[in-house]
């Protein structure tokens, strides 16, 4: 098993090092900018030394995870003495393989292994990345390497072709950030009936896990449940009036949200194009 080194030392450095020594990947070694940081890693790994620079790694490990905030993965790249013979990957979600070029040029092998994970924390990235989906961009024979990995952790891989990396990291964004954003919304509406936030989210999240459950049980378009599936015009009409009369930027959203939802409850049937063309004419007025 080839020797695995880390520079950088945040949550997702910590989870694929924690992880990957798991399951039987020597991880030998990390540097990060806070020297604290790759302590805390080494601290969690067996038999990982802390490295004070970036060098030190790639002097030491045969592959190399870049797990740096995205904008300073370029310069550290740039400031290593890569080989030939060694693999260098990075973990962004929106920069491709080219953001490597500099280890590429001195003979090491690029690619991008990404987890397609939400990680708030350093004990939550450990506790969720087991069973994520990977996005891997790479060329043989570093690719399969990266499929092992990916199998290591008990995860699924997406392959990504060059300039696939900023549609994909978008719609990851959709699913996790802006659903962050969405719940926000709904815990502001009900503020204005008087529910703080905390009472409110413990109320809220049955619905949300529920949700979640028929998206993976049932699947789309099905799991689509709600007043646009159902063709239910009087309560969109209601919603639109209480949503005007507190706040305008919310009822846009919500309009656009709905807009968004009618082609999806035409698929699951449970509405006509007659009501479909209603219920559109309803939220573009």
């Amino acid at each position: 098993m080839m020797k695995i080194g880390f520079i950088g030392a945040g949550t997702t450095g910590t989870a694929l090092a924690v992880r990957l020594s798991q399951g039987g990947c020597p991880v030998i070694s990390v540097s990060s900018r806070s020297l604290h940081s790759a302590q805390k890693l080494a601290e969690l790994v067996a038999n990982c030394q802390v490295c004070q620079t970036a060098q030190g790694v790639a002097d030491t490990a045969e592959l190399v995870f870049i797990t740096t905030p995205d904008d300073v993965i370029a310069k550290v790249v740039g400031e290593v003495q890569w080989h030939e013979g060694q693999d260098v990957i990075h973990c962004s979600g929106a920069h491709s393989v080219d953001i490597l070029e500099a280890a590429k040029k001195l003979g090491a092998k690029v690619g991008s292994f990404h987890p397609l994970q939400t990680f708030a924390s350093h004990e939550q990235a450990i506790e969720n990345l087991p069973g994520s989906a990977f996005a891997l961009e790479a060329e043989e024979p570093l690719f399969s390497k990266l499929r092992q990995l990916a199998h290591i952790l008990d995860g699924s891989c997406v392959e990504l072709k060059p300039g696939d990396k900023v549609l994909y990291h978008a719609a990851a964004v959709f699913v996790s950030n802006y659903l962050v954003a969405l719940v926000k919304l709904a815990l502001d509406l009900w503020q204005g009936f008087g529910v703080p936030p905390e009472e409110a989210t413990k109320a809220l999240l049955p619905l949300l896990k529920g949700t979640v459950n028929n998206i993976d049980n049932v699947g789309l378009p099905h799991c689509l449940t709600g007043p646009v599936a159902r063709g239910d015009l009087s309560t969109i009409s209601k919603h639109l009036d209480a949503l005007k009369a507190r706040d305008s930027a919310l009822l846009t959203t919500y309009k656009e949200l709905g807009l968004q939802t009618i082609p999806i409850a035409l698929a699951k049937g449970r509405i006509d194009t007659h009501r479909a063309k209603r219920i559109e004419a309803l939220l573009k007025q």
